[in-house]
């Protein structure tokens, strides 16, 4: 019997690798908060884009409203639950998929910031896996409509990293992997930590800057100060998670070491590091249309998750006594755009 699989949150993230998986032939079922959007997908499918043909496609994944899941109750249980609701609200979440777990039965944060922690205070370290999305960029624009706005991984790049807590390879691990292979390029990592605090720098360079500044990734990659601001946040963070221990993996395609150089003042790292980020504004490595989750959020009028990528950089920082001074600041703002304080502006990081 195949293992029954539920997507707390169909989100972009969660409806495009719920969709996907559905349509490779695994028993998936999509949770979601938005009624409309559980509607549409009910009436018309989940539709699903890319930058090529071939991954315009509309899967028919079922889909229930969040006041359904007690329904949970007289079906087979959960033997693997990926929780994909924003950071804010994992906790919630898992507690109200915990009980529909079979005895054997794991979750998976498939989310962006680092969550595991709090699903294992909720279900126990022994039932947490971790699965890490890197630079896939997904927008889910409208009820019903998922699109990817970069171009796949494949061998170039490998979109998913499926690790344990503990670090060892597990044949859950080894299962999650087989099944997203069919999606993208996927990997088992033994440095679960050193790839979520990685992924945490990328976001803290670009999620709260598109908030702010309401510019895309293409725009803010050639804006020469707010550039240099976003690797200055870049190379906070990886000394950050250097003192903390962390092995850091890239940051996107940026060396960490070179990256924390950069912002450091090396002018033969900075050179190199802005000519990576201006590379990939092309039309093929990036659409136009590319915003992080976060700008996407602010557009919605959504709460955002600043105080679970640059507050906690800032928090951590603050623990070791290490600078991150960008990350306090990043989030001071955002917070008071959040608020109605302010409004989303490039002049904003331009000092």
């Amino acid at each position: 019997m195949k293992p029954r699989i539920v997507f707390m949150g169909a989100g972009a993230v969660g409806g495009y690798v719920g969709g996907h998986l559905h349509r490779a032939g695994h028993d998936v079922t999509l949770i979601d908060a938005w009624p409309e959007h559980v509607e549409t997908v009910r009436a018309k499918g989940l539709h699903l884009t890319g930058m090529t043909a071939e991954e315009n496609v509309v899967a028919q994944p079922p889909i229930i409203h969040l006041t359904e899941v007690q329904d949970f109750s007289k079906q087979r249980p959960i033997d693997i639950c990926f929780i994909s609701v924003k950071s804010y609200d994992t906790e919630w979440a898992t507690m109200m998929m915990k009980q529909y777990l079979a005895p054997g039965g794991f979750m998976v944060s498939l989310q962006n910031c680092i969550n595991e922690e709090r699903i294992a205070n909720v279900v126990g370290w022994g039932r947490v896996v971790g699965c890490i999305a890197a630079a896939i960029s997904v927008d889910m624009f409208e009820a019903g409509k998922i699109r990817r706005t970069v171009p796949k991984g494949g061998a170039n790049h490998t979109v998913f990293r499926v690790g344990e807590v503990h670090g060892r390879v597990t044949p859950r691990a080894e299962q999650i992997a087989e099944m997203i292979a069919g999606i993208d390029s996927v990997k088992v990592t033994q440095n679960l930590w050193g790839e979520r605090w990685s992924k945490l720098c990328l976001n803290g360079m670009r999620n709260g800057v598109s908030a702010a500044t309401g510019l895309g990734g293409n725009d803010i990659d050639r804006h020469d100060a707010i550039r240099r601001f976003s690797i200055r946040l870049g190379g906070e963070a990886v000394r950050v998670g250097q003192a903390l221990g962390y092995q850091l993996e890239k940051i996107g395609k940026l060396e960490p070491e070179k990256l924390a150089l950069a912002s450091e003042g090396n002018k033969a790292a900075l050179e190199e590091v802005e000519a990576i980020m201006l590379a990939g504004t092309n039309a093929a490595a990036r659409s136009d249309l590319q915003r992080p989750s976060m700008a996407q959020d602010m557009l919605k009028g959504r709460r955002t998750e600043i105080s679970f990528m640059n507050g906690f950089i800032a928090e951590k920082a603050a623990e070791i006594g290490k600078p991150a001074g960008a990350h306090v600041r990043l989030t001071e703002l955002v917070q008071a755009i959040e608020r109605g304080e302010k409004q989303p502006s490039p002049d904003h990081l331009m000092s």
